[in-house]
C-alpha cells in the first residue's frame, strides 16, 4: 500500500490502557512499547492507566475515554486472553457501536509467522465508539510491536491509501499528556 505525499499527517490523541494483576508501571513493556511507537510515529499520549483484570473497572475506563471529546484512539494490551480472569473483550464488545471484524482476523494472520498456531488463542478485536477508535491487543510486548508495526501504524495514518480510520474519528484538539 501506499502513501498519499499530498495528504498532511494528522496527529492522534491516543490512550493506552495496560490490564495487568501483576504488572507495575515499572514493568509494563507492552504499555511501554505502544507509547513508544504512537510518539515516535507523531501521535500524542492523552493518558496511559495500567489497570487489574476486572471487567467493570475496564468497561468504566473505557467508556469513560470514548465520552471525552479529546481521545480519539484507544489502545488495551492485555486480558484478551483465555484464562478465568481475561475479560478484555467482554469489557469492551458491549461498548462499540460497530466491530472491525478485519482487526482480529488479519492481527491473527500477521502473527501466525511469530508464534504459529497459538494465534487462535488471541482474542484481539477492534471497533468505534462515538468517534474513537478501540483495539484491544494481547499483553505480551512481541504482540504490542505486531499490532502496531503491522496494523495500527497505517491505519492510523491519515496519508496511509487506499484507507485508514482517520476520517472516521472524532476531531480533536490536541491535549496535554496524563499518563
Amino acid at each position: 500500500m501506499s502513501h498519499r505525499p499530498d495528504q498532511p499527517f494528522v496527529p492522534l490523541n491516543i490512550a493506552v490502557l495496560t490490564v495487568s494483576d501483576t504488572r507495575t508501571p515499572e514493568t509494563d513493556t507492552s504499555g511501554q512499547l505502544l507509547v513508544d511507537r504512537l510518539t515516535e510515529g507523531g501521535h500524542r499520549l492523552a493518558e496511559r492507566v495500567l489497570l487489574k483484570d476486572d471487567l467493570y473497572r475496564i468497561r468504566a475506563r473505557v467508556a469513560h475515554w470514548i465520552a471525552e471529546d479529546q481521545v480519539q484512539v484507544v489502545i488495551i494490551t492485555g486480558g484478551t486472553g483465555f484464562t478465568g480472569r481475561d475479560s478484555t473483550p467482554e469489557a469492551v464488545a458491549c461498548l462499540l457501536d460497530k466491530q472491525v471484524d478485519g482487526f482480529g482476523e488479519l492481527f491473527r494472520q500477521v502473527s501466525v509467522t511469530d508464534i504459529g498456531s497459538s494465534t487462535i488463542q488471541s482474542r484481539a478485536l477492534a471497533g468505534l465508539a462515538n468517534g474513537t477508535l478501540v483495539c484491544c491487543l494481547p499483553g505480551s510486548t512481541n504482540a504490542c510491536r505486531t499490532g502496531w508495526d503491522k496494523i495500527l501504524r497505517e491505519q492510523l495514518d491519515a496519508r496511509h491509501r487506499p484507507c485508514n480510520f482517520v476520517p472516521h474519528l472524532k476531531q480533536a484538539e490536541p491535549c496535554e499528556s496524563r499518563g
